[in-house]
């Protein structure tokens, strides 16, 4: 099973699911860019302020930020079958998007801090329609990022939508961690 990822030049931004989440954050700690891509979410974490941690299969997308204060830059790939690289180690967010690699699902939610928030938007089912991917073990099932967080994270935005520009079908969630300030204390307005 291969992976599919992709920040491509339709997505050369950040993210709106991500920016939302990140920006309305009260504080701004230790962050991990899973699968980071060409570095949207890397370097917009790092302009709001946090401590960023950046790891993919190769680093060429990110190449440019080599050596930035505040940031560590892994070149490690995920599906190997090796032990997940942060093991006994969590971050204050951690994001993932355009990503799907269901054996380290768990190690991702482990990763996430107590008091800390998962940001999680990758392809869903029904985007076949729409192009690629088109492969089942590369879309979410309806409902699936809930399933696969629930027994850890608490989750306080899910989608599973349709956008535009390019046309595709999205699962997406925000879940916190059970010491996160925001189950006693929710953000009043996510824009």
């Amino acid at each position: 099973m291969a992976s599919k990822k992709g920040d491509g030049g339709t997505h050369a931004g950040p993210s709106p699911w991500v920016s939302r989440y990140l920006t309305a954050l009260p504080h701004r700690g230790s962050l991990l860019d899973a699968a980071c891509g060409r570095g949207r979410h890397t370097r917009l974490a790092r302009s709001l302020g946090f401590t960023v941690t950046a790891i993919d299969r190769t680093l060429d997308g990110v190449a440019d930020l080599a050596g930035a204060p505040g940031l560590t830059l892994l070149e490690a790939d995920l599906e190997t079958g090796r032990p997940w690289p942060f093991s006994g180690r969590t971050f204050d967010v951690v994001v993932v998007t355009n990503y799907l690699w269901r054996d380290i699902f768990s190690d991702i939610v482990a990763t996430v801090a107590p008091n800390g928030l998962l940001i999680y938007e990758t392809f869903a089912s029904g985007n076949e329609r729409y192009g690629s991917p088109r492969n089942p073990d590369f879309l979410l099932a309806p409902g699936e990022l809930v399933d696969r967080t629930r027994a850890a994270l608490i989750p306080i935005g899910y989608e599973h939508v349709t956008l535009p520009e390019p046309p595709r079908i999205v699962a997406r969630i925000a879940a916190v961690g059970p010491d996160h300030v925001w189950l006693k204390d929710p953000p009043r307005d996510l824009v």
